[in-house]
């Protein structure tokens, strides 16, 4: 009789990515982003474990929008209070918070569970092109 094989959580063993995000396709970006948190382009990959690797995107500002999303696409917060539905085309996320477009493409592409939501806090997102986490060596992505 064979015996199924269950990957283990790598704990403190995991691999660190770094994506440039310069002239990048926000959708295209977040396909590899969210696959890389997820570890689906492991073997090994199994959707109850949490295996995934720490991923830092640089240059968030300059990721690229195709067709007219600049003034069409719409973000929306809700505060939870009546009346509290704010609403933000693209272009004035990218004004005010561009390291939020990335996340919240990424969080779109997740599944939304537990795990979820730990594999978002290991992704990092910075709006210029230096970052804090050089100690942690991470292996560059380029797509």
């Amino acid at each position: 009789m064979q015996k199924s094989y269950r990957p283990k959580a790598p704990g403190d063993n995991r691999k660190w990515y770094l994506v440039d995000a310069k002239d990048q396709v926000l959708g295209r970006l977040a396909v590899v982003v969210a696959n890389k948190l997820r570890a689906k382009d492991l073997p090994t990959f199994d959707p109850s474990v949490d295996a995934g690797a720490f991923v830092i995107v640089t240059n968030a500002a300059l990721v690229k929008l195709t067709g007219k999303k600049e003034e069409q696409k719409d973000y929306q917060r809700y505060s939870g209070y009546r009346g509290g539905l704010k609403h933000f085309t693209a272009a004035e996320m990218r004004a005010k918070h561009p390291d939020r477009m990335i996340k919240e493409a990424v969080w779109g592409m997740l599944p939304k569970n537990t795990i979820a939501r730990k594999m978002m806090t290991r992704l990092k997102v910075f709006a210029g092109a230096e970052h804090t986490h050089a100690a942690q060596k991470p292996e560059t992505i380029t797509l």
